[in-house]
């Protein structure tokens, strides 16, 4: 038998054992009541976990305030996803919530939540049961006026960004080979050792200042200005990383503070601020002259990998090798080219002499041509006259007739009998006179 045939707890409650029936005895002596037995516990039901959340679901879709409530909280570190909905949380100071804005819903609110906006919120709460969390499944979304921090952060961006604390023109350079590097951090958080690891596997070879200061609360702000002056009071220091772990608004706020800010812009050597996760922006990035995503990733960006070094090297000697070869070859070409120079200013004789025997059989090759071109004319006119001359008639059999003054004779009635006549032949001449003359005798001439 299959497993599928098998009896499993997810598909049927338990059950309590049957009795199997008694059969009917004849009547005997009862016998005294025993004791009564212990009861039976029923086994319990066990739920798939799939089973559990859809009763939760179900408890939460029967609530009718549930189903239509108003919410008003502050939007955090909403996304927009490649399916074009969006998911963030929304909260107020002692509790969130995680909200989804569907794609449908989205386009049809005309706003894009962002990060710090505070909003009110229409829709039903219901549990996502592939996850099994509860969220607000948002229908409307409408601007209830930003989050106070996040008011007073913009309207501190806007002071600054005016001022010019944040323009692009006075971003330096990071420096690629740095000697020395001051951290400013808390002394005691992950963010020093995540420094220390990066920089000791990329680049060893630099030399780590550490300025310690807190990094959240009230104190916060004051103490990251000491810091920073403690390092610019250092001398030979390449770069200066600014740096702390995540958190909310309010743990990051001292980086959002004007003196922090101000201090950060008057650094004397390029600064790098990497403040909480890539999605964190504070005012002190704007004024960096490189801002990093992480802590980690500012150490990576203000070193190159020690490997780098080995393959500038080599890149160095290739190119110094290159260098030598392509001047000796330029020089060698420049050699060669003197030496043609040289060659080509002496007469080559042999050259000359080959030429002229090519002109001369080509001279003659081509008289050749034009003498027998002017032998087949002539032949041609030749044999062509010779078709048409009057001994080329004679030949055929016929003669000429002259008359005593030597006019040839066209014509029969042009003499009478008597008169003397030159015949004259292919091959002679011949002295006759008329006899008769006959008007006809074409006709046998031509027959």
């Amino acid at each position: 038998m299959g497993s599928a045939d098998q009896p499993s707890l997810w598909d049927q409650p338990a059950r309590e054992p049957e009795q199997p029936d008694e059969p009917e005895q004849p009547d005997e002596p009862k016998q005294p009541d025993a004791a009564p037995a212990a009861p039976i516990r029923a086994t319990p039901r066990i739920l798939r976990v799939t089973d559990l959340n859809r009763r939760v679901r179900g408890l939460l879709d029967a609530d009718a305030v549930l189903a239509d409530v108003w919410v008003e909280g502050e939007v955090s570190q909403p996304s927009f996803p490649p399916s074009g909905h969006c998911f963030f949380t929304l909260k107020d100071a002692n509790s969130q919530l995680r909200a989804a804005l569907f794609r449908e819903e989205l386009t049809r609110s005309g706003m894009r939540p962002a990060h710090g906006m505070n909003v009110i919120i229409h829709g039903r709460v219901r549990a996502y049961e592939p996850q099994g969390v509860y969220q607000l499944y948002v229908d409307t979304i409408t601007a209830a006026g930003a989050g106070d921090l996040h008011a007073r952060y913009e309207a501190l961006r806007v002071e600054l960004a005016a001022s010019g604390l944040f323009d692009d023109a006075r971003k330096r350079p990071i420096p690629r080979w740095p000697r020395r590097i001051g951290v400013v951090t808390s002394p005691v958080g992950a963010v020093w050792r995540d420094i220390n690891n990066v920089l000791r596997r990329r680049y060893p070879l630099v030399e780590l200042v550490l300025s310690p200061t807190v990094v959240q609360g009230a104190t916060s702000a004051p103490a990251i200005v000491r810091a920073l002056k403690r390092l610019y009071a250092q001398p030979d220091l390449d770069t200066i990383i600014l740096a702390r772990g995540g958190g909310s608004l309010e743990d990051l706020w001292g980086f959002n503070d004007a003196q922090v800010v101000r201090t950060v812009a008057d650094a004397p050597v390029p600064i790098i601020v990497g403040v909480g996760h890539e999605s964190d922006v504070t005012l002190a990035d704007f004024a960096a002259d490189l801002r990093a995503p992480t802590p980690s990733a500012a150490a990576e960006l203000s070193t190159p990998d020690a490997t780098q070094l080995a393959a500038v090297l080599g890149r160095l000697r290739d190119r110094a090798g290159t260098a030598l070869l392509s001047r000796a070859a330029d020089r060698r070409r420049l050699v060669d080219a003197e030496a043609r120079a040289l060659a080509a200013l002496s007469p080559d004789i042999g050259a000359a002499r080959q030429r002229t025997s090519d002109l001369l059989d080509r001279g003659l090759r081509a008289l050749d041509a034009r003498l027998a071109q002017r032998r087949t004319v002539l032949d041609t006119t030749h044999a062509t006259l010779r078709t048409l001359s009057p001994a080329a008639t004679l030949e055929r059999g016929y003669a000429v007739a002259r008359s005593p003054d030597g006019s040839i004779v066209r014509d029969a009635a042009t003499l009478k009998a008597g008169d003397p006549l030159q015949v004259i032949v292919a091959r002679g001449t011949v002295e006759t006179r008329v006899e008769r003359i006959r008007s006809d005798g074409t006709e046998d001439l031509l027959s």
